[in-house]
């Protein structure tokens, strides 16, 4: 076992940064012995999503033959695409290859989205074309006109569930969820709605940049922890909900389904949080990070709950295997109390404000919140060259596209057979009986050590590793002795002595052997309590 002084080094330490001294340990193993190196400590799939995939690369060769048909140079430079007519040469061309991977996709996807959102076909196509080229600004700059319609619907069932809320979301298409956390807290201090000082609440456990970040002297938050404990299934308990009627709470964050326990909330909790903001907290600002949400059947979000008090966050990287394309989306409802407390900002601020955001309209206290984000993003001066690159927003619509044409959800069951499969094999390893839980997407797991090894080593081994050894020894000693990554699961302000292991980036069988790790591991401890009890009676 790791000395404690050495471990306690680490504490300070964001578990994705500990990771790296993981990997380090987890490969010298693998080379020394006949272990495989097993790194489920990073949540990138190990599958793609190959249909939209396909659509996009051939529509990339059609772009370019639209180029080169308003220029071609011998040099090598082709025009900008044109709009007219461009629908019915795009169908023509799609006929003549149509053996190719992608046509068959592209050919059904302009119909469904012609006739799904009433699409003029020449702009939806040109859209497509000229964005696939990238040789134009993203104009509107927060999302392409016909990609916000498309993402719109998507999120409606990706996040919102039903029944859904009227009135419609106002959308920004952002570099993944990361870049979209990055702009809501530097747009909600820049805008008064946090300031340094004030507190906020974090349902915990949860993704740990959200804890980093409320630190950071930028922001300089106060937080209070809304506990999901593991004994009840991981849902905010009453008491804890009721923290949020403290009216010095002024933003409750949430990842739901959540990172690290992979549970989402379910209706029951939805409908008592929802209740409080209701009738308790209407000025309760919400944000909701629902990147795991297509995990789960019949998800539902805040955002679609309560609409009028919540920022919706998501990132297409899980679900379609796109971690690499850094897509995702920041969705708030049209009718929203941010741009209503903005307006109710005292009259210094109100002034502050229109000086900030002054260069960019005539009557900036009329600039949506949304639209605030955006410029925000790109530190009000640069606005004008804001927006997500517009290769990536094709991408974003495509796969949008392929989920809402997928009636049967074959794509989305086959994801979902994957990591409940690998889960079993987990809990086959570790030796667990658990009841099926719908709330339960499957895509990480947490493993609370302390509660499983009462059951298997007994209390007083368990009371013996917490006196003498670091929480931390745990997923040292896994990779050290097995050559297997995790992260701790006291990062996420999970209890100290778990571990999150990802469901989505490892082969079936190695889930098993992960299993088995932590079994030995427990072994182990158990061993040197009862040696330390032998020594203890002979003297």
């Amino acid at each position: 076992m790791a000395d404690i002084l050495t471990l306690k080094k680490f504490e300070a330490l964001s578990p994705f940064e500990i990771k790296d001294e993981l990997i380090d340990l987890a490969k010298k193993t693998s080379r020394s012995s006949q272990s495989a190196f097993l790194n489920a400590g990073r949540g990138n799939p190990n599958w793609v999503a190959t249909k939209p995939r396909e659509g996009f690369f051939l529509l990339g060769q059609f772009a370019l033959t639209e180029s080169t048909r308003v220029m071609s140079h011998p040099a090598g430079l082709g025009g900008m695409p044109q709009a007219s007519g461009i629908a019915a040469r795009f169908k023509t061309w799609l006929a003549e290859h149509a053996n190719l991977p992608g046509a068959e996709f592209l050919a059904a996807m302009v119909e469904f989205a012609a006739t799904t959102f009433d699409f003029d076909r020449d702009a939806f196509v040109h859209e497509l074309v000229d964005s696939i080229i990238g040789d134009n600004y993203p104009v509107p700059d927060r999302m392409l006109v016909h990609n916000e319609r498309i993402v719109h619907e998507y999120l409606q069932w990706a996040m919102c569930g039903k029944p859904q809320a009227p009135g419609k979301y106002n959308l920004y298409a952002v570099e993944g969820g990361t870049a979209a956390m990055c702009y809501i807290f530097k747009s909600l201090k820049a805008n008064r709605l946090l300031l340094p000082g004030d507190t906020i609440a974090l349902g915990t456990p949860i993704f740990t940049p959200y804890i980093e970040m409320t630190h950071l002297e930028d922001y300089d938050l106060k937080v209070v922890q809304i506990k999901a404990p593991q004994e009840n299934r991981f849902q905010y308990t009453d008491e804890e909900i009721a923290k949020l009627e403290d009216k010095t709470i002024k933003a409750f964050f949430v990842v739901n389904p959540g990172n690290p326990t992979g549970m989402g909330m379910s209706k029951e909790t939805i409908a008592k949080i929802a209740h409080l903001v209701r009738t308790k907290r209407p000025d309760l600002m919400v944000l909701t990070d629902d990147v795991y949400g297509t995990f789960v059947d019949d998800f539902r979000s805040l955002l679609g709950e309560i609409p009028q008090n919540t920022i919706g966050v998501y990132s297409y990287s899980k679900y379609f295997g796109c971690t690499g394309w850094r897509l995702g989306v920041i969705a708030i409802h049209e009718d929203n109390i941010f741009d209503q407390m903005i307006a109710r900002l005292p009259d210094a601020d109100l002034k502050a404000l229109d000086k900030r955001y002054g260069a960019l309209c005539l009557e900036p206290r009329k600039l949506k919140f949304i639209d605030r984000i955006v410029a925000d993003s790109r530190d009000v001066a640069l606005n004008h060259t804001a927006g997500l690159s517009l290769p990536q927003q094709v991408m974003m619509s495509l796969f949008s596209l392929a989920e809402l044409m997928d009636q049967s959800k074959a794509y989305q069951k086959a994801c979902m057979e994957i990591v409940h499969r690998r889960a079993n094999a987990l809990i086959g390893g570790l030796d667990l009986q658990l009841e099926p839980n719908p709330n339960f997407d499957a895509y990480y797991g947490l493993i609370d050590f302390e509660f499983w090894a009462r059951k298997n080593i007994g209390d007083k081994a368990v009371d013996y590793l917490k006196t003498h050894v670091h929480p931390l020894d745990l997923a040292f000693r896994l990779a050290e002795a097995h050559g297997i990554v995790l992260l701790n699961g006291g990062g996420f302000s999970a209890p100290n002595w778990s571990l999150r292991v990802s469901l989505a980036n490892l082969p079936d069988e190695a889930y098993e052997d992960i299993g088995r790790g932590v079994r030995s591991i427990a072994r182990g401890y158990r061993d040197a309590y009862e040696a330390s009890e032998a020594a203890l009676s002979k003297t």
